[in-house]
């Protein structure tokens, strides 16, 4: 009986280090599948709002850049999640309008690694010269659904009342 004594105490000084391994190794993947979420988000929304919009009240891609950087506010301005040196850093690239057949939102983010993660990614060669990562989310999305331009009514509103009257 007397073996046994402090056998829990050495399993717990190996097994506690390595769970707060095992955790502290969850932690990053889990930073960059939340940045990415909320930039895909952002960028489908903007994505909406470009091919829902007119310029009828002013610039709409400035409008629809200051909703998209609206929406990635619900980003943290922290190193590990988003780079925020001298004011905001988010790289956006809008292209196309209502009036072009698709619409494209790019949003380009760079984060600093936790330091479990920075050795190993500067190994791999996938840091920038100043140790951050860069990562990307693109969506294009078409202007009008594929129902209303496959339609024998044609493109024009109109066209469809007189065509179901008919």
């Amino acid at each position: 009986m007397k073996d046994n004594l402090g056998q829990g105490t050495v399993e717990a000084a190996v097994v506690i280090p390595v769970l707060f391994l095992l955790l502290l190794l969850l932690i990053q993947p889990g930073i960059v599948l939340y940045d990415r979420i909320v930039m895909g988000n952002a960028a489908a929304e903007g994505c909406r709002l470009l091919a829902t919009g007119t310029d009828s009240f002013g610039s709409m891609s400035r409008s629809c850049e200051a909703f998209v950087r609206h929406r990635l506010a619900a980003v943290p301005p922290h190193d590990c999640f988003h780079v925020h040196e001298c004011g905001c850093s988010w790289d956006i690239q809008l292209s196309g309008s209502e009036a072009s057949e698709s619409v494209t939102v790019r949003i380009g983010n760079r984060f600093r690694p936790l330091p479990l993660f920075d050795a190993g990614a500067k190994l791999a060669g996938m840091t920038d010269a100043d140790g951050t990562i860069h990562i990307e989310e693109s969506v294009t999305l078409p202007t009008q659904p594929s129902w209303a331009g496959a339609s024998q009514l044609g493109m024009n509103p109109s066209g469809w009342i007189g065509g179901w009257l008919e």
